[in-house]
């Protein structure tokens, strides 16, 4: 049987093996074939990962014998040798994972560098300084990726070291300082153990490559996965790369850079580098780097042979650029170069403009912006008008305004963002480890790191706002402020970033909503001409019904009706109908309401002339439109014990009645929908009168109107269906007669109950449309209430993997989506032309989206600032799906 191959050497490889050699590996191949400068390497792929991850970390047969056997061939192609007293070999270990994870694995570099070697480095390098340096580096990646040593253990040995010498920078430290270092760092690690440690370069090498399989599973990269859906099951590729040295004094360098602005998309230097420095100083924030462009005036031939890289880079791979490089003594080497992480105005105007270069197609642009990027576009900014005067300055990170109160540890933040509080998370420098609370803050405030640390990558990446490096704050955690120009900020105490700019305000200061530029109308639409499936909005009122049609809505898909009747001044004759003692008198009150109603359409229908409204006739259960329970009853108890007037009293004591009377143990399972219509079908007759009566009168007094589309909610029955639809009919024909006038209407259901998806084709006989409702078919098909469930075990399903996702925010396919797809099929097994859509929240997400194009859906409709991600997700559906 032929061995599984394990370990590709760097000329094996291409960008076409990433899902193998995952991301970083597959591009340093791609690099190389390109005759970019690279150094040397070998990759474990992800399938040993994976393998190790099903066995109990165990490797996979072969795996060792084939680590050794790279390692072997690297060494003959460099002339070096791992942990040679003469000519040592010093590699990196490194993750690659294959859907790019900034900052949320564990590197190790240096190593092979130890007491035989290091010397030798010394003496080849002819900088006694760099050996020790490197050495002091190595033991403290080692000795927390792979032993888990905590990592204070180390940075307070250096701070203390530096304080004694009186010097800032660990750059400031002679090689006696650093070799004294290494002797401390030993002296603690081995304390930290209980006894030494490996100093076998190979057995090190080992347990690096097993140290970084590990880092797939670790808390943050567990994070960061759910948060942007990709599956545990990749794994990650081991890059073992051959040492280059940017911290080789002052002609050497590290750095990143970007082909393009990551954060506006401009087509610009942009980037950060480091003199004397090793890659990790730069993303981990340890040291402020400089601009990019400084670097021509210290390493002007490798700058210019760096940017010629970066357009070749970008020109091949047809996409912006992320790129890590060395500059040893002069010598420009590329470390990395993937597809770089950028705001969402950048993705749309890279796209943009790429098409416009010629390099991409329309349709590449499609596929390469993320539906739910364009969220970010519609993120508030601060009020122009404001003229409020910034506190303090930094670097504009990540775009966008935020405001909230300050938080200083990532538990803090996630704890009380998770409970939808507004907080800015103020840390010294972010690290991966505080994903969890980057991701649910308003914004991001670092004292330290620049545009390319890691607080401003993953806040780029999830379109939060960031300012980083903020000069001059002091942060205390023990006390939990920050100190801004000698004023002192607490827990709890309110700013606002602008991640545009960089500055910090005191105070809540005024936002203002996005404006939508001319890139991203010309990527929407471009949507619009490739999409077939259709996108509405829920709206029930005109502004939301305005903005809709301003962000591409082609219609209505659900107009809600029972927030027109809580408005405060129809809420008392509503009070009254429900507490009708007669049809006569409640008819009498729904007369009253239906003015207010026809009103309410009319706003309605305006904004929406000459596109289609779904009108959903009054769904839930009564008891909503009255006082809650125990609160009547207080109060009539109260009313009695303080001696209240007898009609006050009698008349609070006949609505606990009602209320009581109207009670129900599970009320969405109860009387609501069609149900309530039904019983008091006065309902459904009044409301029908009010959307007719609005849209002849809207015909009447603009020239054209909208497509009506009456929906009857919690249809189980065909007879529920016909018995409704049968006083809709009657209503309309009414109005028809009485005004001399005609229009076209259609009436459907909604299907979100479980036996209406099975007996679809019944229910068709007597439906012009569906609409699925996939919020309630989930709760009715999982069994499970949403507001309980996401207060309660929901969440731990999902970390638990027992739910890929919140179904209610993802739809569950497997058991929701299956009774959508057998509604449809059932539908149109009886009316091949029936319209179908979706109005649940659903109808805004854009994996959602996919499934609902792939199952033949006309339409989808969500919340009107999701049209806009909506009508590009089904572009998107219909380039991969067809």
């Amino acid at each position: 049987m032929t061995e599984t191959k394990y370990v590709y050497d760097l000329s094996e490889g291409s960008m076409a093996m990433k899902p193998l050699l995952g991301g970083k590996g597959a591009g340093i191949a791609e690099m190389k074939r390109l005759g970019v400068p690279v150094p040397d390497a070998f990759t474990v792929t992800t399938e040993a990962c994976v393998a190790a991850m099903k066995n109990n970390g165990q490797w996979p047969d072969g795996l060792a014998g084939q680590i050794e056997a790279g390692l072997a061939r690297l060494e003959e192609r460099t002339g070096k040798v791992l942990g040679s007293p003469t000519n040592p070999l010093l590699v990196s270990v490194r993750s690659g994972a294959v859907m790019s994870m900034p900052g949320m694995m564990d590197t190790i570099l240096n190593l092979g560098i130890s007491d035989d070697s290091v010397q030798a480095v010394a003496a080849l390098a002819g900088n006694e300084r760099f050996a020790w340096d490197c050495y002091r580096r190595f033991i403290q990646m080692y000795g927390e990726v792979v032993e888990g040593i905590e990592p204070h253990v180390y940075e307070d040995a250096l701070t203390a070291l530096k304080e004694a010498k009186g010097v800032e920078s660990d750059t400031d430290l002679t090689a006696e300082d650093l070799k004294g270092l290494v002797d401390t760092f030993k002296r603690l690690s081995n304390e930290a153990l209980g006894g030494e440690w490996t100093s076998d370069p190979h057995e090190q090498l080992n347990r690096a490559v097993n140290a970084v399989f590990r880092s797939w599973l670790n808390p943050r990269a567990e994070v960061y996965r759910r948060a942007n859906g990709i599956s545990r099951d990749l794994g990650t590729a081991v890059n073992v790369q051959q040492m280059v040295f940017g911290n080789r004094g002052d002609t050497s360098a590290t750095g990143v850079c970007f082909s393009r602005n990551p954060a506006t998309g401009a087509k610009e230097l942009y980037g950060e580098f480091l003199v004397n420095a090793q890659g990790e100083d730069v993303v981990a924030g340890i040291r402020t780097p400089r601009p990019l462009a400084e670097m021509q005036e210290v390493l002007p031939e490798a700058f210019q042979e760096l940017l010629d890289t970066m357009q070749t880079l970008e020109l091949h791979q047809k996409d912006m650029q992320d790129m890590e490089f060395t500059v040893e003594d002069r010598k420009l080497y590329m470390l990395q170069t993937r597809n770089g992480k950028r705001t969402a105005a950048a993705a749309v105007k890279t796209a943009v403009d790429m098409v416009e270069e010629g390099l991409i197609t329309k349709e590449e642009a499609i596929l390469r912006i993320e539906p739910a990027q364009l969220d970010a576009l519609l993120h508030p900014g601060i009020d122009p008008k404001s003229t409020a005067k910034p506190i303090a300055k930094g670097l504009p990170a990540s775009p966008g305004a935020a405001v909230g109160a300050l938080s200083f540890t990532a538990d803090d933040a996630a704890a009380r963002g998770g409970k939808g509080e507004k907080v800015i998370l103020v840390r010294f420098e972010t690290t991966p480890d505080d994903i969890h609370g980057v991701m649910v803050s308003q914004g991001v405030m670092t004292a330290h790191g620049g545009m390319t640390s890691h607080a401003a990558v993953v806040a780029r990446g999830m379109g939060i706002t960031c300012v980083a490096g903020v000069k001059g704050i002091k942060i205390d955690y023990d006390e939990k402020t920050v100190t801004i120009n000698g004023k002192a900020y607490g827990e709890g105490d309110t700013l606002t970033l602008n991640g545009s700019t960089g500055e910090v305000f005191e105070g809540a200061l005024p936002l203002v909503p996005p404006s939508i530029n001319e890139d991203f109308q010309q990527v929407v639409a471009w949507a619009d001409g490739i999409r077939r499936l259709g996108v509405r909005a829920n709206a029930e009122n005109f502004e939301d019904a305005s903005k809709a049609r301003e962000l591409g809505a082609e219609g209505i898909g659900l107009c809600r009706t029972e927030h027109m009747f809580m408005v405060a001044d129809r809420l008392p004759a509503v009070r009254r109908m429900i507490l009708s003692e007669s049809d006569e008198i409640r008819n009498q009150v729904l007369a009253e309401i239906l003015p207010m109603q026809q009103a309410d359409f009319e706003e309605i229908f305006t904004a929406m002339k000459g596109l289609p409204v779904t009108v959903r006739l009054l769904d839930p259960p009564l008891h909503e439109f009255l006082p809650n329970l125990v609160e009547q009853s207080l109060l009539v108890q109260k009313l009695e014990l303080e001696g209240a007037p007898a009609e006050q009293i009698a008349e609070e004591t006949a609505l606990l009645a009602q209320v009581k009377r109207l009670h129900e143990q599970n009320p969405m399972l109860g009387t609501r929908g069609c149900r309530l219509g039904l019983l008091w079908p006065g309902i459904p007759e009044m409301q029908t009168r009010a959307i007719i009566r609005a849209a002849l009168a809207v015909l009447e007094r603009e020239g054209e109107t909208v497509g009506v589309e009456i929906m009857i909610p919690l249809v189980a029955l065909k007879a529920e269906l016909a018995d409704q639809r049968a006083i809709v009919e009657k209503t309309v024909a009414e109005e028809f007669a009485a005004a001399g006038k005609e229009l076209p209407v259609t009436i459907g259901t909604m299907i979100e109950l479980p036996r209406a998806a099975v007996v679809a084709d019944q229910i068709a006989e007597v439906a012009d449309f569906f609409s699925f409702g996939t919020n309630d078919l989930t709760q009715t098909t999982i069994g499970i209430s949403r507001d309980d469930a996401e207060n309660g075990f929901l969440q731990s399903y999902v970390d638990r993997e027992i739910l890929p996702r919140n179904p209610f925010e993802s739809i569950d396919v497997d058991g929701v989506g299956s009774l959508v797809r057998m509604g449809v099929e059932k539908g149109r097994s009886v009316k091949p032309a029936l319209k179908t859509g979706v109005c649940g929240e659903h109808g805004g997400d854009p994996d959602s989206i996919e499934f609902f194009h792939k199952t033949g859906l006309n339409y989808v409709s969500c919340s009107p600032f999701r049209v806009p991600i909506a009508r590009l997700a089904a572009a998107r559906a219909q380039l991969l799906f067809g």
